[in-house]
């Protein structure tokens, strides 16, 4: 897309593949190494911080994915990608920016689980969603920036994030804002809903007639996408809440175990 020419990170997929590379590493192997015979940080304020600038940011972003095309025209149905340069498509070509790059503010998760020596938190799922995530938006951004079937899912994440993160900030805040952490269960239940609306309304595409979408490789990636994280989620809440695996720590005692 001509009209990202110059922007940061978007000259070619290297640097994106780097730093995702550069975070896998530390977290999975380095950063436990450092922290093997050192005690956990104290970050409660520093995280506190970061989680509210997320939903702030989440807020923004779910604004600016709706003025963009959601709230003003989209279809819900085949909306392609707008390569012109009118204030509306500008618009939602810097929002998809935003949204990338998002991705990467993001990674601070695992990183302050690793720094608090909260190895058990740093999954497969975890890091694999922290990481595909990025990559795989830096080829949507640079070819098709600003379309209703490519950037659904990003709106029901921004949306999503509102609320994940408002958890953990409410979390962060200490022990006597835990009694407030009831809803745990149900935010794994709003990314499975997440993943089923993102999976319905990109499989669209292999029902609807004459859809002329300009990259349909990304539908197809977006659908495996949907398909694979709602498996994994189903897995992951099979184990942690019908087999009681990991149920929420404060239900057992009054206090949350992730944060």
């Amino acid at each position: 897309d001509p009209r990202l020419e110059g922007w940061p990170l978007m000259s070619s997929p290297f640097p994106t593949t780097f730093i995702i590379g550069a975070y896998i590493y530390f977290v999975t192997s380095l950063g436990p190494k450092l922290m093997e015979n050192k005690k956990p940080f104290e970050l409660r304020q520093i995280m506190a911080f970061y989680n509210f600038s997320v939903v702030a940011l989440s807020i923004y972003m779910t604004y600016e994915f709706l003025m963009s095309g959601w709230a003003t025209g989209y279809s819900f149905r085949c909306d392609i990608v707008d390569y012109s340069r009118s204030p509306t498509a500008l618009r939602m070509v810097r929002t998809c920016w935003l949204y990338y790059f998002s991705k990467f503010i993001e990674l601070l998760d695992t990183i302050f689980f690793v720094l608090r020596k909260k190895n058990n938190q740093v999954t497969f799922l975890h890091v694999f969603h922290h990481s595909i995530m990025p990559w795989t938006w830096w080829f949507g951004v640079k070819f098709a920036a600003g379309s209703g079937l490519g950037t659904f899912h990003a709106l029901l994440n921004c949306i999503v994030h509102v609320i994940m993160y408002t958890y953990y900030g409410i979390c962060s805040l200490g022990p006597a804002y835990h009694k407030y952490l009831w809803w745990k269960k149900y935010m794994t239940t709003i990314q499975l809903i997440q993943f089923i609306m993102i999976t319905c309304h990109i499989g669209q595409i292999y029902i609807m007639e004459d859809c002329p979408y300009q990259y349909p490789i990304f539908m197809f990636i977006i659908w495996l996408y949907g398909s694979m994280f709602l498996v994994l989620f189903l897995h992951f809440w099979y184990h942690a809440y019908t087999k009681g695996q990991r149920l929420p720590k404060m239900a057992r005692n009054g206090i949350n175990k992730d944060q």
